[in-house]
């Protein structure tokens, strides 16, 4: 080891930076709990070789990801990684933000649908709406709120901004008043490919499920949530 102008030491070149993977790591002081922190001179991060609280492990928001996608609830994550409820929400929050949504192609076809379910209590009930594109099978758009031609039209708009060829819905009236009649259909089995992705959503996540005690308490959290389920 040899000591530079700023006191920081070299390590071993045993030691690699765990964001960018390269050996030019120093030492760069101790934490509050007297722990030995390293500093990558490439990347400028700073980090320790062991976490005693796991939510400032790397791989953490990765776990996150996997168990939400799992449909674990949030206490079942936050005893599985070993970290708050509310810092895990805050990661949830945290990552939906940074989630970009897809491009979508020009000239397909696709299927529009609503799937209830409530956040806080029963009484309260909100719409998932959401557009699948036929062939891939991948959700190109979605919003959750009431169900009314404002919630129906900022999916719908996405999908015209794009050239559809075909829009398939259900006999829902409001769509008949969103979408022009040449791209509009209303057929028997137009809409087979969402009604079950329907199905898989609820499987999937228990606060969709119909008769279940797991429930969203926040809009924020429900959105963040279908966001890493559908765009990651």
């Amino acid at each position: 080891m040899s000591k530079n102008a700023t006191s920081c030491f070299k390590v071993s070149d045993t030691i690699n930076c765990p964001k960018c993977k390269e050996k030019k790591v120093i030492k760069n002081g101790r934490t509050k709990n007297n722990k030995q922190q390293y500093y990558c001179k490439t990347c400028c991060h700073r980090f320790i070789e062991n976490y005693s609280y796991q939510a400032y492990n790397p791989n953490t928001n990765q776990n996150i990801i996997k168990l939400t996608k799992e449909g674990l609830g949030i206490r079942s994550i936050a005893r599985i990684l070993k970290i708050s409820p509310t810092t895990l929400l805050k990661r949830i929050v945290s990552i939906a933000k940074s989630i970009i949504s897809p491009i979508i192609s020009k000239g397909k076809t696709y299927e529009v649908d609503e799937l209830c379910t409530y956040i806080r209590h029963k009484k309260n009930y909100i719409w998932l709406v959401y557009a699948l594109e036929r062939n891939s099978k991948n959700v190109v758009s979605f919003n959750v709120g009431k169900r009314t031609n404002r919630t129906l039209s900022q999916v719908l708009e996405t999908l015209k901004l794009s050239d559809a060829k075909k829009i398939y819905t259900d006999r829902l009236k409001n769509y008949s008043y969103l979408i022009d009649e040449k791209l509009h259909s209303v057929k028997r089995f137009g809409t087979n490919h969402i009604e079950r992705k329907n199905l898989t959503l609820r499987t999937h996540l228990k606060r969709l499920n119909r008769r279940t005690i797991c429930f969203s308490k926040s809009l924020l959290v429900l959105v963040s949530i279908l966001k890493i389920y559908f765009w990651i």
